[in-house]
Formats: C-alpha cells, sequence, structure tokens
C-alpha cells in the first residue's frame, strides 16, 4: 500500500544531501549564465564573408572530378578484362 503524502508528511534529509543538492542547483545556474553569455558574445561576432569560388577554381575542380571519373573508368575496364580471362580460365578447368 502506497504512502499518501500531506501537510503531515516528515522529510528526512541529511546535511550531505543538502550540500550536494545545493550544489547541484549551484552548477546549472553557473552553466545557463555561461550560456547565456556565450549566445550574447556570439551574436556581437561579425559574420564571416561567404567564400566566394574563383571562375579558376571552378575549373580546376571541375577538371579533376572530371579526371577521377575518367580514371575510375579506366579502373574498371581494366578489372572487367580481368575477370573476363579469369572466367575463361575456370571454364577451361571444367
Amino acid at each position: 500500500m502506497a504512502k499518501e503524502l500531506n501537510e503531515n508528511t516528515t522529510l528526512k534529509l541529511s546535511v550531505k544531501t543538502l550540500g550536494g543538492i545545493a550544489a547541484l542547483i549551484f552548477t546549472l545556474v553557473s552553466m545557463w549564465f555561461v550560456l547565456q553569455a556565450d549566445i550574447a558574445e556570439a551574436k556581437e561576432l561579425p559574420v564571416p564573408p561567404s567564400p566566394e569560388v574563383t571562375r579558376m577554381e571552378f575549373n580546376m575542380k571541375d577538371a579533376n572530378i572530371r579526371l577521377s571519373i575518367e580514371n575510375t573508368e579506366a579502373m574498371v575496364k581494366k578489372m572487367e578484362e580481368r575477370m573476363i580471362r579469369l572466367e575463361d580460365k575456370i571454364d577451361a578447368l571444367r
């Protein structure tokens, strides 16, 4: 059977427990104020400029990506040729 809580209910807490609760509350409140100060500071900082990509940089990156794709295609073709040769060898062994 559950105990009923009312104005006559007593709660026993030790000094150690009360100190722990006070330390926890103090820590949470101080963290809140530090967070609010950090938010206020971040609001005052200047907005960093967005990096603009130059046409030359874009062309270089595009060429690099295209070269990577071509290299990958060449590697896939080589692997396909190897696989066909291996399949022929396996068929010959059967």
